[in-house]
Order: C-alpha cells, then structure tokens, then sequence
C-alpha cells in the first residue's frame, strides 16, 4: 500500500472507492483509515490531496454535504500530465491512505432569488453540492452543463434525474450553449455560478458586466492572467504580532519573506487558487493577484493571498 508522508491521524484519509465517472475521469470515495466522521462543509468547498512526495493538490467535494463518514472528489487526467492527475488514474489504488487539508470554502453558495449554474467539463464538481442545496431549499435553478462530449461530462446519470432544470450542451451531438440566449438581459436577485475552463469563465464574466454586484460567482482551474496594478519592485512588510520587519525583493513572494521570518504560514498551491495562505491586512494597499477576491473584496484591502499578492506602494502590515 502507497503510504502519503506521515499526518495526524485527523489528517489522513483512505481510499475506499475509486471508480471511472466519464472518459478521463476518475471519482474517489475517501474515509477515516479507522472510521469515524470527518470535518463538516458546505457547496464549494474544496479539499487539500496530500499525495507520497509532498505534493499537494485541490480537489472540489462533489459528494453529499450531509454524509459525515465520507467525501467524494473527481479527478480529470490534464493532457499531458505527469503530476497529480496521473498519479490518481494510474498509481492510487484502493485502501491507499492519503493526507488531506481543509476543507476550504473560497466559492460559498450564499442564498439568493433563483440561481443560474454554469458549469464547463470538470467544473461541473463544485457545483453538483450547489444545486443539491437550491434543490433541497426549494429555490429555483437551472445548470448549464457543457462539454467536448457526452461521454467526457462526469455525474450526467446522476443529473438525470432533475429532469429539465439541466440543461446540457455536448459537443459531440451539435449543442452549442450560447451564453447571450440566458446572460443576455440582467435578472436582479439572480446568482450566477461559473466553473469551468478559463474561455468559459472569460466569456460569462464579459457578458455578467452589467449586471448588479456580487451576481456572479467564478471558479477557475488555473490562475487568471495577472493585470498588475503597481511595480513589482521591493517592499517592507511588518509582523504586527511579532514586530519584525521583512524586506520582499522583485523576486520574492510575501509568502517566501514572512516564513523566513519564523512567521506561521499555512500555503498549499502558491499559485493564488486555493486560499491557504489567506493573511489579514492592518495597514498598507495590497496589490491583489489572485484568482479569488471579487473587485468589492479587492477594494476592501483587508485580506490578501500571499502567495502572489504584493503591495502598493512601499509597506505592508500583516496581522502575522
């Protein structure tokens, strides 16, 4: 049996199921190694995948929010690969024993009116959680669920039986999801959830401009283009717990800066995707270059993710 490095007991799950979903997908059922009920989390939420040599990655919680034993995940095999997603389709066996982290929830599903769901390939995984809950709470809503073809697009049997509130465009059979047809005029009280390939997420938030704040919710499987706000210059950053003073160089991440100064940092991607390493900002303007915050968020400058987020201006002071 692979062994992942050695975790807590409360950080390590096993492999109970492993099972293909669609073309390129796998799903794996995970558990205590002994039993027992695992951390609570709502839609959205992703797990952190500890796998053997350290290397970490998220993974959406695609199962039923209310079974305390067990969590489910889906994983697509990037073309390509040779890291993570390949190491789940050809290495990981059942009874496998894993570390995890989390769960983390950066995409929360917050009430609304009615929701629009719109999901591209793998994408579809936060949001089965999601619509499980509109479901349940009685809200109004229609998925949105589009892909190269049937047989590539994981959970289909499984949405089946929500009858006409999904809608799914297949390449393969001639649908083509036209986003002007459902984003073409603005619906207050509406929230609209994204997740997907970065063209399908570019596409929904260029039609979703005008329409009211905090409508729309994304996701994204890579890092977005960063559109940097200020020079990438040296700056000072302040431990307000500690009172050190660190200098982060061109090259340095805040991240990097504030670790070697003994700071405690939880980070896990270092690509500004999955939230790990959230930091509470007290004073300074940070230069946000995430894929997490809205522009609200951004504009509020408390928080940042500093793994890629820098400053601007010449200093920031982090609750550290």
């Amino acid at each position: 049996m692979t062994q992942a490095p050695a975790a807590p007991d409360d950080r390590t799950v096993v492999v109970t199921a492993k099972s293909k979903t669609a073309d390129g997908v796998v799903t794996l059922t995970l558990a205590r190694p002994a039993g027992g009920r695992l951390p609570d989390w709502a839609p959205g939420s992703h797990l952190d995948l500890v796998l053997p040599g350290g290397l970490t990655r998220q993974y959406s919680l695609c199962g039923d929010r209310w079974d305390a034993f067990r969590y489910r995940i889906a994983v697509r095999r990037e073309a390509g690969a040779a890291g993570a997603s390949a190491y789940i389709h050809d290495r990981l066996r059942e009874g496998d024993v894993l570390g995890i982290g989390g769960p983390r929830n950066n995409f929360p599903l917050v009430p609304a009116d009615r929701y629009l769901f719109i999901a591209g390939g793998i994408g579809i995984t936060p949001l089965l959680p999601m619509v499980a809950q509109a479901d349940l709470l009685g809200v109004d809503w229609t998925l949105l669920y589009a892909g190269r073809s049937a047989g590539t697009m994981a959970f289909l049997d499984e949405l089946a039986g929500y009858g006409e509130r999904v809608r799914v465009f297949a390449g393969d059979a001639g649908k083509r999801l036209d986003l002007a047809d459902w984003l073409g005029e603005p619906r207050p009280g509406e929230r609209v959830y994204c997740c997907g390939p970065d063209r399908l997420v570019a596409e929904v938030r260029a039609r979703c401009t005008t329409w009211p704040s905090h409508s729309l919710r994304t996701e994204r499987f890579t890092p977005a283009a960063l559109s940097v706000t200020a020079d990438s210059g040296p700056f000072e950053v302040k431990l307000a717990r500690t009172g050190a003073t660190v200098t982060v160089g061109p090259g340095a991440t805040v991240l990097d800066a504030v670790l070697g100064a003994g700071a405690s940092v939880l980070s896990s991607c270092r690509r500004g995707l999955c939230g790990t390493c959230e930091t509470t900002v007290l004073d300074g303007r940070p230069d946000h270059r995430d894929s997490l915050l809205d522009d609200e968020e951004r504009a509020g400058g408390d928080s940042m993710f500093i793994c890629v987020s820098r400053s601007v201006g010449g200093r920031l002071v982090l609750d550290l």
